[in-house]
């Protein structure tokens, strides 16, 4: 079964369905090629490298990070290629002098050479530790860096901003992503529907995702609608079938002024906006079974939610219920309180008990810290429609992901720094999670593939990459190695799982997370260590790279 979901998946990655055309071997930084040219021109098209993707901080201020992004690196990978096209217009670019035979062997690469080693998508990940490592000949495996960071980058940003805003709403709130009008683009809307799913939100109002991904879709009407009536007198039809159909069509407007004169009496209310009871009632008779409407265009509490009752208590009247409101201004937290009480009192008033759970959606420029305020605040809220500050990541903007060659020809290699956060971790590295006796991450542990894995119940000693006397005894009860290999010779080697699969990877991965690491103020720090072998290996090469310096 597995060799039928390699063979299967591969297919998909192969026919470039769901694939963005974009996605291209030329879609790189100018400088990728021109370092390609010079490996070529110093015969290192054989030399064998090793690259690892890493980030150096988690955003956000927090502790924890999800990684998302890896089907569209392999999909990257098993299409790369430079077309005739892609050559023509590279001779146009680099130096006249750059010689002939680099372009004939740009034009017969491919990725068969490259093995890939990934974390599973939507686990929860940390600094320093590879989300991936590439192993390839050294000019192709640069030319790779620019679009594996660009695909993985905003994407985990994208989940991981998510998962922070289902953190803060807590687990019984529906989370409906509206961004695709402040998005970066059309592809930036897509990318953050897909990611902003598997980060945990349950919906989108993007069309074009909900097909591609089959993401469920959610929408519902602007204010538009509502102000483009005046009166009951714009309304061209007001009749809509009974949910039985076994009568006739009723007068869905007759049967709305009649139910909001007792709403009005019973809320004690004059009178509320014409064209936007009319403007209600259209919207039920085109959506009878999809009922919700937005009820701020003029006064939610003197106007909205009455027209809202009114137009369902006539839905309700032949068979249909309505599903809910939604809020987009004022004080979000008050006014769900106030609706919820209105709710309550229609359901006792006309003996309909089902009225009293009637949806309430808040939007309105949402962010993570109204989610967490609206928690402290109490309220009546069913479920956010959030935008801005979910696809755009207003916190932070990138996430900053490197690319960094750590080994060349079996040759440990280190990038050096005065700033310590940017000094690497050289050769290839194996890397563990490591659980305590609650079942919950301790820390990610890093070791030289020549070591012996740590094992359950056995001592080992964890130290800080770079503090010499930051370090602690794990025993853990629990091992994980992190990485896989996903691609070997060019070929995937693991069943890719569905979009679905990935985000409840999301769900189990973040419950292995104390609640301190994951809180949003002052969260404690995922401990990310090295071998004791691994930190002399490193201090020793950081030594030898080093020049030494001299005073006179």
């Amino acid at each position: 079964m597995a060799a039928n979901n390699i063979n299967n998946n591969a297919s998909i990655l192969e026919s470039g369905q769901e694939s963005n055309g974009i996605i291209q071997a030329l879609l790189t930084d100018q400088y990728q090629i021109t370092m390609a040219y010079a490996y070529w021109k110093s015969r290192r098209t054989d030399s064998r490298a090793v690259f690892d993707l890493f980030f150096r901080r988690n955003p956000f201020r927090g502790e924890f990070t999800i990684f998302a992004g890896l089907q569209e690196c392999l999909r990257f990978l098993k299409n790369f290629r430079y077309t005739d096209s892609d050559i023509a217009f590279l001779r146009t670019v680099l130096p006249p002098t750059t010689e002939r035979g680099f372009f004939d062997y740009l034009s017969a690469l491919n990725c068969s050479a490259i093995q890939l080693y990934a974390i599973d998508e939507g686990s929860v990940v940390f600094p320093r530790v590879p989300l991936l490592r590439i192993e390839g000949p050294l000019p192709l495996v640069q030319l790779l860096e620019t679009t594996l960071l660009n695909l993985i980058n905003y994407a985990s940003l994208v989940a991981t901003n998510a998962a922070r805003f289902r953190l803060a709403s807590g687990p019984n709130k529906q989370l409906l992503e509206f961004g695709l009008r402040r998005a970066q683009g059309p592809d930036g809307g897509l990318s953050a529907s897909k990611y902003s799913y598997i980060g945990g939100f349950d919906a989108t109002s993007n069309v074009l995702a909900g097909k591609l991904y089959n993401i469920p879709l959610r929408g519902t009407n602007a204010h538009s609608l509502v102000m483009s009536f005046r009166s009951i007198d714009d309304l061209k039809n007001k009749m809509l079938q009974p949910k039985d159909a076994t009568s006739d069509p009723i007068d869905l407007a007759a049967s709305s002024l009649a139910w909001l004169d007792k709403v009005c009496q019973l809320l004690d209310l004059r009178d509320t906006n014409e064209g936007e009871l009319a403007s209600f009632i259209a919207y039920a008779v085109a959506f009878p079974q999809g009922f919700l409407v937005l009820v701020d265009t003029y006064d939610v509490l003197k106007s909205g939610v009455a027209n809202f009752c009114a137009v369902s208590l006539a839905l309700n009247d032949i068979g249909y219920k309505a599903v809910g409101v939604r809020i987009d201004s004022g004080d979000l937290a008050y006014q769900s309180l106030e609706i919820r009480k209105i709710f309550e009192r229609v359901a006792q008033e006309f003996g309909l008990p089902w009225f009293c759970d009637v949806t309430i959606v808040a939007s309105n420029d949402i962010n993570e810290e109204t989610l967490h305020s609206l928690q402290q605040q109490g309220n009546s809220i069913d479920a956010f429609g959030i935008g801005t500050h979910l696809v755009t990541c207003q916190k932070q903007p990138a996430l900053g992901c490197v690319f960094k060659l750590v080994q060349i020809d079996d040759e440990p290699r280190i990038k050096l720094s005065h700033d310590i956060e940017k000094v690497t971790i050289p050769g290839r590295k194996t890397a563990y999670r490591l659980y305590g006796s609650d079942g919950l991450a301790i820390a990610d542990l890093m070791a030289q593939p020549s070591e012996t894995s740590p094992e359950a119940q056995k001592v080992v000693l964890c130290r800080h990459p770079f503090e010499a006397l930051t370090r602690v005894n794990v025993r853990p009860t629990k091992v994980d190695k992190l990485h896989k290999l996903y691609m070997k010779d060019g070929e995937i080697c693991q069943p890719l799982p569905t979009l679905s699969e990935v985000r409840d990877n999301v769900k189990r991965s973040m419950q292995t997370l104390r609640s301190d690491v994951k809180r949003e103020l002052n969260p404690t720090p995922y401990k990310v260590s090295v071998t004791s072998n691994l930190y002399h290996f490193l201090h020793d090469l950081w030594q030898e790279s080093l020049p030494v310096g001299q005073l006179s």
